[in-house]
């Protein structure tokens, strides 16, 4: 049994063809799925999908690219959904200054507030961290204790270890399947032969998975995003999650089987889920 513990199932990729995406992840032995709330409208779809099938759990939140948009009303929406049957978490919330779609200042207050929340009904916080490591930390820290998981990690060791050492949880998606990469334009000067260039990003991150100890590892498709090698340029789906998990396998050296063991364990543990 396998748990993709980010995805977005209702987003617009999925209206085709959504109950078959489901039913294929079914089959193929995905039990649950966290579906994430991004804006109060997607909050508000994630809850619906929930009521609809028994394997889905949501959450709700507003992603930082969305900040500008929050206020005291979109924490009483929040609230009052949050409060609603089969919502798991708070999020995903957090900051991203890679692409600074909202200004800094807002994506703080949004997520301190969303913090506050998760804390008032003592539910689980899924974060987004892109490029703001250390503000991201230090907003954290500041709200221990906390149930955390750092969602689809691009860190570096430092930052992993500072999470590890907040008791977060770390979770990895399709990305790290991505191979060494071929230049087209370089040649070794002596063979002639094509030269091989590293991805050093999915190395970087192969690294993070090794580094993660398998009680503080979970897994996540991030579907549509982040197809696995073989798949990219297409949509992504929950199924997929088998070979993330099979990938984590090989990097870990431990049977695919112990990966699908802890990571379900974990999942159901921090998300409080029921059979």
């Amino acid at each position: 049994m396998l748990i993709d513990t980010h995805c977005h199932l209702d987003f617009s990729a999925f209206d085709p063809d959504r109950g078959q995406v489901i039913r294929r992840a079914l089959e193929a032995g995905i039990n649950y799925f966290i579906n994430i709330g991004a804006t109060l409208e997607s909050s508000a779809a994630s809850y619906e999908l929930a009521q609809k099938h028994p394997e889905i759990y949501a959450t709700v939140g507003l992603h930082p690219h969305d900040a500008d948009t929050f206020d005291s009303s979109s924490a009483d929406k929040l609230r009052q959904m949050a409060s609603g049957k089969k919502v798991v978490a708070i999020g995903e919330t957090g900051l991203d200054y890679y692409r600074n779609l909202s200004g800094k200042e807002n994506q703080k207050q949004a997520f301190l507030k969303q913090i506050a929340l998760a804390k008032e009904l003592n539910l689980p916080v899924v974060v987004h961290c892109r490029q703001a490591e250390e503000e991201t930390l230090q907003i954290l820290k500041a709200a221990l204790p906390l149930q955390a998981v750092v969602h689809c990690f691009s860190g570096d060791e430092s930052f992993l270890q500072e999470c590890l050492g907040c008791g977060f949880f770390i979770s990895f998606t399709c990305n790290i399947t991505y191979p060494a990469r071929v230049s087209n334009s370089r040649r070794d000067p002596a063979s002639g032969n094509k030269m091989v260039q590293r991805d050093k990003k999915a190395s970087t991150l192969r690294d993070m998975v090794k580094l993660t100890p398998l009680d503080k590892l979970m897994l996540e498709t991030d579907a549509p995003y982040l197809s696995p090698e073989g798949f990219r340029g297409k949509r992504n789906e929950p199924l997929q999650i088998k070979l993330l998990a099979e990938e984590v396998s090989r990097i870990k050296g431990v049977s695919f089987e112990e990966i699908a063991d802890r990571t379900t364990q974990n999942a159901k543990e921090f998300f409080n889920l029921k059979e």
